[in-house]
């Protein structure tokens, strides 16, 4: 018998999901049975999607969110539960880089990455597992007691990168995260957990990958390659399915071995 991850009926919200990974971690949920709650600023992009979702026979729903503004936050998290019912599974993915010399990084700069990556994932975490513990208490209403977080990072987190430093910074400040939610929340059924991707193919660097930097850059990856969104498929659901009750805390390199 052929082993299978079931998340039907679980609702899924992914942050970030207008394009990239996010827009890959909402079909692979989808697929999964999962219903998703896309969210992100980006709303023609997110209804684009739903729509893709929809005619393969998944459901879907599309919220406004800005992670840098906790009312947006609360907003977006609340019409989502209105919508489609608790959330069972939080995939806390917006993320932004800049890419310069620490030297030359701006106040602006170290503030547009920090406020997405690190304060943005914090209040969004914050905001779903407060639901979530309400749940485990019996004060609010819900079907499914816990719950799944993870929490995009990277492997830049784990290993500091030359002219991306603050955004290592700011990854590796959602790794600790990730463990100090585990070690808080867990008692309530709540399964946090980090996935560290690494250099993958987007819409955002699939230029890059064509230049001679991008060459030269492949060609010190251990097996001469970048990878794809799908790719993560694997590790994301393992994290998500109802099967993973004791993993909790785990940080998980996905990065063809870079990091070793």
């Amino acid at each position: 018998m052929a082993y299978q991850i079931d998340l039907s009926g679980r609702v899924a919200m992914v942050t970030g999901a207008s394009s990239g990974l996010g827009e890959q971690f909402a079909r692979a949920l989808s697929n999964a049975g999962a219903a998703v709650v896309l969210a992100a600023r980006r709303l023609e992009r997110l209804k684009t999607l739903r729509a893709e979702l929809e005619a393969a026979g998944g459901d879907a729903h599309v919220v406004e969110l800005d992670v840098t503004d906790p009312a947006s936050i609360r907003s977006a998290v609340a019409h989502a539960e209105t919508e489609m019912g608790t959330i069972d599974i939080l995939v806390n993915n917006s993320g932004v880089s800049t890419t310069q010399k620490l030297v030359d990084v701006t106040p602006d700069d170290y503030d547009y990455v920090m406020d997405v990556n690190t304060r943005g994932a914090f209040f969004v975490a914050q905001e779903v597992g407060k639901r979530m513990i309400a749940r485990s208490r019996g004060a609010a209403p819900g079907t499914f007691i816990g719950g799944r977080i993870v929490n995009v990072a990277s492997m830049a987190g784990l290993r500091p990168l030359s002219q991306i430093g603050v955004y290592a910074m700011s990854k590796a400040a959602v790794v600790h995260m990730t463990r100090a939610m585990a070690l808080e929340w867990g008692r309530f059924g709540i399964n946090v957990n980090a996935m560290c991707p690494g250099y993958i193919d987007t819409e955002i660097n699939h230029h890059h990958w064509q230049t001679e930097a991008g060459q030269k850059l492949i060609s010190m990856l251990p097996r001469k390659r970048v990878g794809q969104p799908q790719d993560l498929d694997a590790v994301l659901l393992m994290l998500c399915a109802s099967q993973s009750h004791f993993v909790n805390g785990a940080v998980i390199a996905a990065d063809d071995g870079f990091g070793i």
